[in-house]
């Protein structure tokens, strides 16, 4: 327990000052060369980002007020009508980690699924939206007690979401209520929470009831701590986002190098990353922007060919063999929703500060071969959780409702536009290639770009601009650093003289008029992946950023040979095909597999 008074948080705030630090409140000037698009100025077209986003935002619509405020109310001792969800939601006798979780962190979610509804406001203005996040808040105010955390095993988790979802709500529907309530949730949970960020490590060490006591993730704090400094919630989340930034066991040795990844959680120190952009943004501090870039280069080393990573939630030893390993050894292969979240985050971060292309690579491989392919999220909770790349993969459905992946699969399916267009200078830059529209204001006129493709399952991206009157800017587009030499853009039919260079942006500067019309035309080579250096033999068959899974009852053998001479059924098509004299191998894209259905992702060859 370490008690931390509102008058100690601004004495500590004091001391940051003190230390040298400069930063920002709303208003101050950003140090990011980018910005990513704000909600309001994208809309998704019709086509499976958007399909999937009202999904999520329907089944969160469905959710029973009362039911999600129980676990609250409860602990409160205010009356708690409703039914229980269940899973991981509501306080259960049973629970024995590893052996049940049920009852595992009760209302952890609430303020995910709060943030995701405000976030869907904020890109549809539908009314119904902003009232159930309007009444969530005040259904969530008056059972603020620092007693609710008491025996709770994670609070640091779960203030955490709780935050994020009153931030969201303050920021994106206008509830005037959300600060205050922030505020007061701060003080409740801060008695509960540890003197410093501590490693799962150093909590083992301590004394603890079950192990769950030592899954709490007091390292990923500041990010939402700095977000709220900066949305004017007060200057003492500052100071304690500082004092919770985990410097001595990650931060520290990761700005220097040092891959400390191994045997850590994965998606929590992942989104933990952003804690360290934050803390470079505010308080301007290379060595958490050095901590964060180094991370991610080293998360990327051992990748599935999906963009996913984590097997068991876990990193491991570079050169071990442990992904090729895992191929055989486990069903739990990427925390989905959660990691795509965290990766999103980190990677819109890295973007915004670098402007590097090769952030948006590794975002797009994640959108398509993981997260857009998760099963839908339930109005009772359940929630898909883990991608499954098993030599006999299938996707199902977690068996807990209201798990972790409950919560985030809502925030990052209505981050697919923000995570779509950057805006810098005099300059927007195209990230992601979905069907949309992105308007922002240049002097007082409304400029427009709108795509139309079926990429990657089709070549092809359009892009029109629309302007009241000629606009001097530049239009920068992401050509993946896997895309071949054939790839070309014409403006207006005629092609673009400049250089077209894979793993970089393409910088298309002039005086864009109404109708002035893009036209990317992506060289999408077949190519093969090795699952790790350990394991050359076990072979992904990738084109362009798409991973495809062989699916079916039976998995045929493969000549090396034979997996580059996989063909598309037909262009737009989400089927490819690889014809032996064993017969017809079927191979899909993960968004395109149905429930249940038999996956091999890595193919067998010989040696």
């Amino acid at each position: 327990m370490n008690p931390i008074s509102r008058r100690a948080t601004l004495q500590l705030g004091a001391g940051v000052a003190a230390m040298g630090f400069t930063g920002q409140a709303k208003g101050d000037t950003d140090p990011w060369p980018l910005r990513p698009a704000a909600y309001g100025e994208v809309r998704l077209s019709d086509g499976p980002l958007l399909a999937q986003f009202r999904a999520t935002q329907a089944a969160l619509l469905q959710m029973d007020e009362d039911a999600l405020l129980k676990p609250f109310r409860q602990k409160a001792g205010l009356p708690a009508p409703g039914a229980d969800f269940g899973g991981w939601y509501n306080p259960s006798p049973d629970f024995h980690p590893y052996e049940d979780m049920h009852g595992f962190i009760p209302g952890h979610s609430f303020g995910q699924y709060m943030s995701a509804l405000s976030r869907g406001y904020a890109i549809t203005g539908d009314k119904k939206t902003a009232d159930k996040v309007h009444r969530m808040v005040a259904g969530l105010a008056p059972t603020i007690r620092s007693s609710f955390y008491d025996g709770y095993p994670l609070p640091c988790y779960t203030y955490d979401k709780t935050s994020i979802g009153l931030l969201d709500a303050h920021e994106f529907t206008g509830d005037r209520g959300a600060l205050g309530t922030l505020n007061r949730a701060l003080d409740a949970a801060l008695p509960h929470f540890p003197e410093k960020a501590i490693s799962k490590k150093e909590a083992e060490a301590r004394p603890h009831p079950n192990v769950a006591f030592t899954f709490d993730e007091s390292y990923t704090l500041p990010e939402n701590l700095y977000l709220a400094y900066q949305r004017g919630a007060g200057t003492r989340f500052r100071a304690v986002a500082a004092k919770y930034l985990q410097d001595d066991t990650y931060f520290d040795p990761l700005s220097q190098g040092q891959n400390v990844l191994p045997g850590l959680h994965a998606y929590s120190h992942v989104n933990a990353l952003n804690s360290a952009m934050q803390a470079w943004r505010v308080d301007r501090s290379n060595k958490h922007f050095r901590a964060a870039k180094n991370a991610m280069n080293f998360v990327l080393e051992q990748s599935w060919v999906t963009g996913g990573w984590g097997p068991d939630e876990g990193f491991f030893r570079p050169g071990s063999g442990r992904l090729g390993e895992a191929l055989a050894s486990t069903h739990n292969s990427f925390e989905t929703p959660c990691g795509a979240y965290g990766h999103f985050k980190i990677g819109r971060n890295l973007i915004s500060a670098t402007g590097d292309s090769r952030w948006g690579d590794s975002m797009e491989r994640v959108l398509y071969n993981t997260i857009l392919g998760a099963l839908p999220l339930k109005a009772d909770g359940t929630a898909f959780y883990y991608a499954d790349y098993n030599d006999t993969g299938a996707k199902v459905y977690h068996p807990y409702k209201c798990n972790c992946c409950s919560g985030t699969i809502g925030q990052v399916t209505a981050d697919y536009g923000i995570s779509s267009y950057f805006v810098g200078g005099r300059d927007v830059f195209v990230n992601l290639y979905v069907p949309s529209q992105f308007t922002w204001t240049r002097d007082g006129n409304a400029v427009r770009l709108t795509q139309v493709t079926q990429y990657p399952l089709a070549s092809d991206i359009a892009i029109t601009v629309s302007t009241q009157k000629p606009e001097d800017f530049a239009v920068s587009l992401r050509i993946p650093a896997w895309a071949g030499p054939a790839t070309r853009i014409t403006i207006n039919g005629r092609a673009f003289p400049g250089m077209v260079t894979p793993g970089s942006f393409c910088r298309i500067q002039r005086s864009w008029r109404e109708g002035d019309r893009i036209l990317l035309a992506m060289d999408m080579p077949v190519h093969l992946e090795a699952v790790d250096a350990q394991h050359p033999n076990r072979l992904a068959v990738v084109q362009g950023p798409l991973a495809l899974f062989a699916v079916g009852d039976r998995f045929q053998a493969f000549q090396r040979r034979e997996l580059t001479e996989v063909k598309q059924a037909s262009p737009g098509e989400a089927e490819w095909r690889i014809t032996n004299e064993d017969g017809t191998q079927i191979f899909k894209p993960y968004f395109a597999i149905g429930a249940t259905q038999s996956t091999r992702l890595y193919q067998p060859v010989p040696v």
